[in-house]
């Protein structure tokens, strides 16, 4: 049966009256959602580029990138010291910690519990303005929920309401609960102070945590990610790609982090391990340094080296199989095991002959370089089941694939984590796929489908294996969106001195994001040409400061917020990393110091917000009309304005 549009606009509103069954029912909802719609817009937060380091993570998040102190600078004024405004936000950031601390040293606890517990629900009260009473009940720790909405709503109806509130928290802390009640508050502030955060990409690799940066975000109340190459090349090793699993274990072992895979994850690498020590134990490992981290326990550098050049040669081996699956993804530079004269140590590369590092490849057969010996492929399918039934690792990867997106738009800005792949005159590259080709928004669509076919294509193994090749094309190929360059140097780095042979020529994309016409093109193609004031918020390259290089482009268009959150990177970006915060106010830049540790910040009461700069200012406060949330709000009062209209003239009666 055929629908017209009266048939089906009746039928939907037939539908809403279930829900809102009478005149009074459906009034009293628009009346709420167009007071909602006149409300200031939540805070939006948005980090990139983590990678690992799961301290600073937390601590930014905790801190909101100075959020916390503006909101006690704005409540307090000049009514507390400096000191007391740092102690009241390191209380607010570690409560439990700091709680034992002040528990030992304050000689009338109850007096600092009375005061404390006063400023706590004062600033509760002002984070909590901004957002109905019926969704700040919803963040309301449950233990507490009645005695905070006491504390913060304001009684009308009481004269004496200091007495009233004094009388409340007196009674907390005669019932021992101060301590419980402080940190229940301390959680609600951080809560509020963010509505929402976005993870522009990178969250693994480099650093110790990314497990433990999974956990965090996995209890966080609102929160997307856009994903990053590193990201990516988990997310398919995760999916059982043993190419994948090889890279991440590679890329593990070269930082020092295996800690990640082994006690983070639990997955077993006793198989790599042993074969590894028994092939490469008298072998050159020159080239197969480890980069230590401060914990690093030196006495496994024997055995890691020898481990990371047995997963170098697995992984430069499963890569060539690979690209000759693949001749559209156009990688065959990067078929090398080829090129290598074993006999004199050399290298065929781009017409020229370079020396080798290191030649001693026992399970390299000049004959078939990219096979795997029988003891290999053992390692690989041991490795690579390990990594699929980590129960952990699976958990962590499913909620990156329900959170998470190749690129998103949202509330006028588009988030992406690398580039939009274009050639010098700024047009998309466009990329064949199937058989079609494949430019700007729609090569990100169809890359995000191979991706999740990846991992989800169980009933159909043929086309789960191609999706997994096209995510390691993802994390690696040359028009690749979270990848950007035209190549990825791995060999070479390895294995050849010569530093020329090491350059990755960077997507002309990166020389042109300060051309407006150019900025102005990406924000057409992906929808929001018709926005006032959109921006691009993107990661992946850190921005060099001590080069004298700016994370704000094209007259502020355009935001590169990847500032070195990652300790590899911070000797040559000069500070800690970038975050933006998007408030009803406008948009503000905090570059961040670099983090010592979060003991440190407890005992001293340091904070990391070094530099934070107001780069737009909006004419009027932003409000929730203005959101994505504003447009569906408005959606449902116009369903609601014509449920209404039928229960006036009658065509739908009152239930």
């Amino acid at each position: 049966m055929v629908h017209d549009g009266a048939d089906l606009e009746k039928k939907l509103i037939e539908s809403l009256s279930k829900q809102f069954p009478t005149k009074a029912a459906a009034s009293t909802e628009i009346i709420n959602l167009q007071s909602i719609l006149n409300l200031p817009k939540g805070t939006e937060h948005f980090l990139t580029d983590i990678h690992g380091e799961y301290e600073q993570f937390n601590h930014v998040l905790k801190n909101g990138s100075g959020s916390v102190r503006r909101k006690i600078d704005e409540e307090f004024g000049n009514t507390l010291t400096l000191k007391d405004k740092k102690s009241l936000a390191t209380l607010i950031y570690y409560p439990e910690e700091k709680l034992s601390l002040i528990e030992k040293e304050e000689e009338n606890i109850d007096d600092w519990y009375r005061i404390t517990l006063h400023r706590l629900v004062a600033l509760t009260r002002r984070v909590a303005s901004k957002y109905t009473r019926s969704k700040v009940r919803k963040a309301l720790p449950a233990d507490f929920a009645y005695v905070i909405e006491e504390l913060i709503t304001e009684k009308a109806e009481v004269q004496d309401k200091e007495e009233y509130y004094n009388s409340i928290i007196s009674t907390i802390i005669w019932l021992k609960k101060a301590p419980d009640f402080i940190t229940a508050l301390s959680n609600l502030i951080q809560r509020l102070v963010i509505d929402h955060l976005h993870i522009v990409g990178d969250i693994y690799d480099r650093g110790p945590g990314a497990h433990i940066i999974m956990d965090t975000l996995m209890q966080y109340h609102s929160v997307d990610i856009e994903w990053g190459n590193h990201d990516i090349i988990w997310m398919a090793a995760a999916s059982g790609h043993p190419l994948s699993v090889a890279t991440v274990i590679r890329l593990s072992v070269r930082y020092a982090n295996l800690g990640t895979i082994e006690e983070g994850y639990g997955i077993n690498l006793v198989p790599l391990v042993t074969f590894a020590m028994e092939k490469y134990k008298e072998t050159d490992c020159t080239p197969f340094v480890i980069r230590p981290g401060e914990e690093y326990n030196r006495h496994d550098m024997s055995m890691d080296v020898r481990v990371h050049k047995a997963i170098f040669v697995i992984q430069m081996k499963l890569e060539g199989q690979l690209i000759k699956r693949h001749p559209e993804f156009e990688m065959d530079d990067r078929l090398l095991l080829e090129h290598i004269d074993y006999e004199k140590g050399t290298v065929e590369l781009y017409g020229r002959s370079y020396p080798l590092i290191c030649s001693d490849f026992p399970t390299i057969d000049p004959a078939d370089p990219y096979a795997l010996t029988a003891e290999e492929a053992e390692v690989v399918e041991r490795i690579t089941s390990a990594f699929v039934h980590s129960e952990k690792l699976q958990r962590h990867i499913r909620f990156l694939y329900s959170k998470g997106s190749m690129y998103r738009v949202y509330n006028g800005n588009l988030l992406y984590h690398g580039c939009v792949p274009m050639n010098e005159n700024g047009e998309f590259l466009e990329m064949e796929i199937d058989g079609r080709r494949y430019a700007g928004r729609s090569l990100y669509d169809r890359l995000e489908a191979y991706a999740r076919k990846a991992y989800y294509a169980n009933k159909d193994p043929e086309e789960k294996r191609r999706g997994q090749d096209y995510m390691y094309y993802i994390w690696t190929g040359a028009k690749s969106p979270v990848f950007g360059k035209d190549r990825m140097a791995t060999f070479e780095s390895y294995l050849v001195a010569e530093k020329e042979t090491h350059r990755e020529k960077k997507n002309p994309y990166y020389d042109l994001r300060d051309n407006e016409q150019v900025v102005d093109s990406i924000l057409k193609e992906f929808g929001l040409d018709g926005e006032s004031d959109p921006h691009i918020i993107n990661g992946h390259v850190p921005v060099e400061l001590k080069k004298g290089e700016s994370p704000v482009l094209c007259g502020g268009k355009l935001f590169i917020i990847d500032g070195g959150f990652s300790k590899a990177y911070q000797s040559k970006t000069g500070i800690a990393g970038y975050t933006l915060v998007y408030n009803s106010h406008g948009l503000r830049l905090v570059a961040h110091e670099p983090f010592t540790s979060a003991e440190d910040a407890i005992r001293n009461e340091t904070d990391i917000v070094s530099d934070s700069e107001i780069v737009e200012t909006s004419s009027k406060r932003i409000s929730v009309e203005d959101t994505d949330t504003g447009r569906e709000l408005r959606e449902q009062i116009a369903e609601l304005s014509v449920l209404l209209s039928a229960y006036e003239d009658g065509t739908i009666p009152e239930r």
